[in-house]
């Protein structure tokens, strides 16, 4: 049996078709990770935990089931970890109690972005309250969005992640954190996380009118949009 590697890498926030603004199949999502040299990925699809749970039970090394879950303000907030879903609509801060509460963890993703980080309105308000403050975000257009984002974490002391925040296969690890290997457990992750690297290149433009289209596709008759998924998340 080969030794563990000493380094892994993650991309910590990306989408699969259990999004509704995604097509992207998650068995091909994570070929393309580790055909870009991940070793672990964060599934946040929103809303829904489904087919995060369902590929991390398939893959329990390589994925971490998690929700991005749209807050009662408008704002997205992570749960990685997760056991079951968080409704949409739940307000921000009891969003942070219900992922603590299933031993998760707290993600802040892009929280100066325009409309879905509400510009950095609620940033201050919830940091004490997270655990992890995504720096870099591959599909930010604003680079003092991501800027933003680290000046948070340094505030406030917490510890830095960064995503893809992929909605396409191919922006897969676009967004990547370097990390001491460690168990896929929680509390290995943000132990490993005290020492983490960010790596990342912006998303073309291009991939905005594939999310789009998979927005169209999906309110089509037969496209699915309003798929199920376990627990009581929304669409």
């Amino acid at each position: 049996m080969s030794s563990p590697p000493e380094i892994i890498r993650m991309d910590l926030h990306l989408h699969t078709r259990g999004s509704w603004d995604s097509l992207s199949d998650p068995e091909a999502v994570l070929a393309r990770a580790r055909a870009q040299g991940l070793h672990r990925i964060a599934i946040t699809d929103h809303n829904r935990l489904e087919v995060a749970l369902e590929m991390a039970e398939r893959h329990p090394e390589a994925v971490i089931p998690g929700e991005e879950v749209k807050t009662a303000e408008g704002i997205d907030v992570i749960g990685l970890y997760l056991q079951s879903e968080i409704p949409k609509g739940t307000p921000a801060q009891e969003t942070c109690r219900r992922i603590r509460a299933q031993g998760g963890i707290v993600y802040l993703p892009h929280p100066y972005a325009a409309g879905k980080g509400g510009s950095g309105r609620f940033a201050e308000e919830l940091a004490p309250q997270v655990d992890v403050v995504e720096v870099f975000n591959a599909r930010l257009r604003s680079r003092a969005a991501n800027r933003k984002g680290g000046e948070l974490a340094r505030r406030h002391g917490k510890r830095v992640g960064a995503g893809s925040d992929a909605h396409t296969v191919g922006e897969v690890g676009n967004g990547q954190v370097i990390v001491p290997w460690h168990p896929n457990e929680p509390a290995a992750l943000l132990k490993a996380l005290e020492d983490a690297q960010v790596e990342g290149r912006r998303a073309p433009l291009h991939v905005f009118l594939a999310s789009n289209w998979a927005k169209l596709r999906k309110g089509l008759p037969g496209g699915h949009r309003h798929q199920g998924g376990r627990g009581s998340g929304g669409p």
